[in-house]
């Protein structure tokens, strides 16, 4: 049985939590920021947990 390949792409933006989450960040944070309130701004710096609906897909692509 050959050894599943890592998804490097997926690879690049998420990573694995000592409890077994995924960790990501926000979209909307690239461009098109003059019409954002610095608030919001802000609150897309931070990382985020993936929805526990997105994990299994994740748990396929990016094996270990």
């Amino acid at each position: 049985m050959p050894k599943i390949k890592t998804h490097r792409g997926a690879a690049k933006r998420f990573k694995r939590t000592g409890t077994g989450k995924f960790k990501g960040y926000h979209s909307f944070h690239s461009h098109i920021l003059g019409k954002k309130t610095a608030k919001r701004k802000r609150n897309l710096r931070k990382s985020i947990i993936v929805h526990e609906t997105d994990r299994r897909k994740l748990e396929r692509i990016l094996p270990y």
